[in-house]
């Protein structure tokens, strides 16, 4: 260890002084009025950073747990890096982990944003981000977050934290296992230890939605309307005002940081998709099938192409493809359908899809062009043929199907929300706003989804696997 010079003493002292008090350090560790674009905390950070203060300073051996409903775009990541950072140079050799409902959401937005304040921050050169690690640059071993993302098959990951000083934060909390909960309460045995819970209210049961129920005598616990933040887009949060109303589940969940009314805003069931990803069955089981390819073709650079091939309940394959232009999906179709006797292939004609669709209709191909946005078969239950094709899907897989065992295709089945238009029609949000909660497009589940446009119909036992399709609607 090298000696120490005067500057590094001098911050070492002034940092100490910060021990109960994360809004001093906030304050004190960035330069904020030197960057530009850096925001001054918002107003409930601020709140929430005195209340763990004053709370430190009258019980210092106490626990501290504390849950945090909120809208869209408060700063959450913001404040669970300046949380990280505070305890990590305030304590040391303390040991903790992050988890956060997806790993897209992990990876790509709350780890993402520690390293971002990180190279922010004062004492910056105490510690080192990597990509799973944040930790002390001389005591690696023991003075250390983890990022760590979740599984129900994994608990024992979020075990055995023992150290003098301990953090446990999990962000968008509502979707996260009660497996990993109960894990995570051993933790809290060891005096001083922190627990802190961030997210989206978006289901209306778990352990989440306890903390502002059943255990609200054990957690501390806020809500945050998005429309009292500065950072917030207010012009977006008008849409959805405009769009789903003050009182629905939509707005409640996404704005106001309220739990839905109506139960959870999840369209398909995480339990069914973890089966359907689980299974094996026999390809011999559906030869006598129809079979269908779906084709999402990508809008946007970071977004993908997906081909999906279904004969039955069972997904045979799923191909993904970026960089690719029409023609080349359009052969890539046509290389599917020539693998399959008289396939029926869905394409999304939204868009770019739309020169896919007739590039395949000059070879003569049985295409189906898909207009996710038209009038439904079913217009009393469904807002639009968006919603009833994934309704379609959801039955197929809580019914028992065989799909890739893939987690990213897992995790957009299982994220996509919906709520129920005035009309009690069935509606799902749109691609952007699960962009904008740190989902992936789910051009995969979308893939899979054109596959129930419209019904294909089965052969007879003992023929050809032609199908005999008839679109209606």
């Amino acid at each position: 260890m090298q000696p120490q010079t005067s500057y590094e003493s001098n911050l070492i002292s002034e940092i100490g002084q910060y021990f109960d008090d994360p809004l001093g350090f906030v304050l004190f560790a960035f330069p904020w009025g030197e960057e530009e674009g850096l925001v001054a905390p918002d107003e409930w950070q601020i709140e929430q950073l005195t209340r763990l203060g004053e709370r430190i300073k009258s019980k210092p051996m106490a626990t501290i747990q504390e849950a945090i409903s909120s809208g869209h775009g408060i700063g959450k990541s913001a404040e669970v890096a300046w949380i990280i950072l505070w305890a990590m140079s305030t304590r040391p050799h303390l040991a903790g982990w992050v988890t956060a409902n997806t790993q897209n959401q992990l990876v790509k937005k709350t780890w993402r944003e520690l390293a971002i304040w990180h190279k922010r921050l004062i004492n910056k050169d105490w510690f080192k981000w990597t990509a799973t690690r944040f930790h002390h640059v001389e005591h690696n071993e023991t003075w250390g977050m983890d990022a760590i993302p979740w599984s129900e098959h994994n608990s024992e990951a979020f075990a055995g934290l023992h150290a003098k000083h301990v953090l446990i934060i999990m962000d968008e909390s509502s979707a996260i296992a009660d497996v990993i909960w109960e894990v995570s309460e051993g933790a809290m045995t060891t005096s001083r230890a922190m627990w802190f819970c961030f997210g989206n209210p978006t289901r209306n049961s778990g352990r989440f939605r306890e903390c502002f129920g059943k255990y609200r005598h054990r957690w501390t616990t806020n809500k945050i309307d998005s429309r009292t933040c500065s950072m917030t887009n207010k012009y977006k949060i008008q849409e959805w005002l405009d769009d789903h109303g003050e009182d629905s589940d939509f707005f409640r969940v996404r704005v106001r940081g309220e739990f839905p009314q109506s139960g959870s805003c999840q369209l398909i069931s995480s339990g069914a998709v973890a089966d359907g990803r689980s299974a094996a069955f026999h390809p011999d089981l559906f030869v006598y099938h129809a079979i269908a390819i779906g084709c999402d073709v990508a809008r946007f650079g970071d977004d993908e192409t997906v081909i999906t091939v279904r004969q039955g309940r069972k997904v045979l394959r799923q191909t993904c493809f970026r960089g690719l232009d029409n023609i080349q999906v359009a052969m890539r179709c046509a290389e599917e359908y020539k693998k399959h006797a008289m396939a029926t292939v869905f394409v999304d004609e939204v868009g770019l899809g739309s020169g896919v669709v007739d590039y395949l209709k000059n070879l003569n191909y049985p295409v189906v062009g898909v207009n996710a946005g038209r009038r439904a078969e079913d217009p009393a239950r469904f807002v639009n043929l968006r919603a009833e094709m994934w309704y379609r899907m959801k039955e197929w897989i809580e019914a028992g199907c065989d799909i890739p065992d893939d987690t990213e295709l897992g995790e957009q089945l299982v994220g996509l929300e919906y709520d129920y238009t005035p009309k009690e029609q069935i509606r799902l949000e749109k691609k952007e706003d699960m962009k904008s909660r740190g989902m992936s497009s789910p051009d995969r589940a979308d893939s899979l989804a054109l596959t129930f446009a419209y019904p294909i119909h089965q052969p007879r036992t003992g023929m050809s696997t032609q199908n005999s399709f008839e679109p209606t609607g």
